[in-house]
């Protein structure tokens, strides 16, 4: 029998017996226990998460080799360049790179893979366990995938199958915001600040000079 022939909620695609036994030595298994009679972890994509997930920027991909070497991968592009397919499918097109295809050849071994989603400005961060496989010579899903007006040439497509995802405390994640935010922040503050030496400078005027409010 196959480990995940074991699988008798979502979350044991991570809590293995050997961590379960971690667990219980360390004073944390009846919590995750409660946890799981609860209902463990979900395995399908709600329409918060799905908001989530194509809010994202950046992804980072990670898969593992026939012997069980780890290898993480970033992806990114412009907040919707990950797309929900369905409650169980994440796709995204994969574009031209360094051309080593260390993932690729990973889960042409083993097609078990993890997505981790951080959001820095929330402090919020998103694990998603599932499988995924490599998708070539589809022109019909590459342009459906494809962000429209990115400047990248695309190669193939990524379809991430979930089987569970859970997301974590916000602790130690540093807050850091995308330089679009920052700079429409600074915009909105110099407008508010254009705004009100406009009308100081109004009202340093005699009542006879004041031009008429908008």
């Amino acid at each position: 029998m196959t480990m995940a022939d074991t699988h008798t909620v979502a979350s044991d695609v991570a809590f293995t017996d050997t961590v379960k036994a971690i667990q219980a030595r360390k004073g944390s298994r009846p919590a995750y226990a409660r946890m799981e009679a609860g209902g463990s972890w979900a395995s399908v994509i709600t329409a918060e998460l799905q908001a989530e997930i194509e809010a994202q920027t950046s992804v980072f991909l990670a898969t593992a080799n026939a012997d069980g070497q780890p290898y993480i991968q970033h992806r990114g592009g412009p907040a919707g360049f990950l797309r929900v397919l369905d409650a169980h499918t994440i796709g995204f097109a994969d574009y031209v790179g360094n051309r080593q295809y260390i993932t690729q050849g990973n889960l042409q071994d083993n097609a078990k893979a993890h997505l981790f989603l951080i959001d820095y400005a929330q402090q919020r961060r998103i694990k998603l366990w599932g499988t995924a496989r490599v998708v070539e010579g589809d022109e019909a899903l590459l342009r459906q995938l494809m962000p429209p007006g990115y400047r990248a040439r695309p190669e193939q497509v990524v379809l991430f199958t979930v089987s569970a995802w859970d997301v974590n405390c916000p602790q130690h994640i540093p807050q850091r915001f995308e330089a679009a935010q920052v700079q429409a922040a600074i915009q909105s503050r110099d407008d508010r600040i254009a705004a009100l030496e406009a009308e100081l400078a109004r009202c340093r005027r005699s009542p006879e000079e004041r031009p008429p409010l908008p």
